[in-house]
């Protein structure tokens, strides 16, 4: 199937918009893609610093929720952290350099645990993505990063 894929490739999966709350009152917005067979785990992204851009649909993203529901069985949480904005929409709130970002990543990781029933849950972060998880994703729900 590789030779199949080209840049602008969306592999068959559900996709759904999302929307969760923050623990301090702040909606922030989204997409899940589910794969339509057995899902394997979940990955939950952290994008890029939104200073320089960032966003859920950073091209690397995008692209794994276009792609590995169907190639691989894994489940792709996107969102954009506080005052993000991207084609699904602004979250609200500020940025806050990653520091009240904890409770995006806290309300993310409840969200997929809760909602989506994440039992395989894995934590991928790029650039301002890594640090948050590596400095607020520390949940027993999490396999690894």
């Amino acid at each position: 199937m590789a030779e199949l894929l080209r840049p602008s490739t969306v592999l068959p999966a559900i996709r759904k918009p999302i929307e969760f709350t923050t623990a301090d009152g702040l909606k922030l917005v989204g997409e899940v893609a589910t794969p339509i067979g057995e899902r394997v785990a979940t990955l939950l992204t952290f994008h890029p610093n939104p200073t320089g851009g960032g966003m859920m649909d950073s091209h690397i993203y995008k692209k794994a929720a276009n792609r590995l529901p169907a190639l691989a069985g894994l489940e792709v949480v996107r969102f954009n952290t506080r005052g993000t904005t991207s084609a699904a929409g602004t979250s609200e709130g500020t940025y806050d350099d990653g520091d009240a970002e904890v409770h995006d990543v806290e309300a993310a990781i409840k969200f997929a645990v809760e909602e989506l029933g994440a039992d395989n849950l894995w934590v991928v972060g790029w650039s301002f993505g890594t640090g948050l998880a590596l400095r607020h994703a520390k949940d027993s729900h999490v396999r690894g990063l």
